[in-house]
């Protein structure tokens, strides 16, 4: 599917993603992209869809023939105190609001999002997978996110986070299991499966 330039009529549209929502470990983090509107390369889509060595050469790409680009990241304390959905939106907000041009327009990937500043938006599901800006987002928040998951697993390498990123995979949850969690765990979340017990 070709993904299109543009949802609304404005001029300066902005589309923001997040990378991280699912992981038990580690910060979530946003990015905000405003793209030119004869932006183009082949390899460009949702990141989901990407190698590592695909996005790898995106993100470079997309920095440089951006309008405007930032990236957000809201750690774990924050992921418990006010939890993942609020995260994502202040990820997403945040980004957008450390851009250096003020979009006038916000197409946000998913279902939820919450007013920023009186610039109208627009939620749309599997977004990265339809407009250019949100899968440029989509591929900037992955990247950076993978970045740091890597720098802070140097520290813990017990919990394979250069391979699983923080996501709970059964590597991750055995790790888990035998050493316990860390500072960068989510302490809300539901890091170990519950097995069902009776009490006979």
């Amino acid at each position: 599917m070709m993904l299109k330039n543009k949802f609304s009529k404005f001029k300066l549209e902005v589309g923001t993603d997040e990378a991280g929502r699912g992981c038990l470990a580690g910060p979530v983090v946003a990015a905000a992209v405003i793209l030119p509107k004869n932006f183009k390369h082949k390899l460009l889509n949702d990141s989901k869809q990407l190698t590592h060595k695909q996005r790898e050469i995106l993100r470079p790409y997309i920095e440089k023939h951006a309008l405007a680009y930032a990236v957000a990241f809201v750690d774990e304390k924050i992921i418990d105190k006010i939890n993942i959905l609020q995260s994502s939106i202040l990820a997403m907000q945040t980004s957008i609001g450390k851009l250096k041009i003020k979009p006038d327009f916000i197409i946000v990937d998913g279902n939820k999002f919450k007013p920023y500043k009186d610039i109208p938006y627009e939620t749309i599901v599997k977004g990265d997978a339809k407009y250019k800006s949100i899968a440029a987002a989509s591929v900037l928040a992955k990247t950076y996110r993978d970045d740091f998951m890597v720098k802070i697993g140097e520290k813990h390498p017990e919990y394979f986070w250069s391979k699983n990123k923080g996501y709970p995979t059964k590597q991750h949850r055995d790790a888990i299991r035998e050493f316990g969690i860390t500072k960068y765990h989510r302490k809300t979340f539901r890091l170990l499966p519950t097995q069902l017990c009776l009490d006979l």
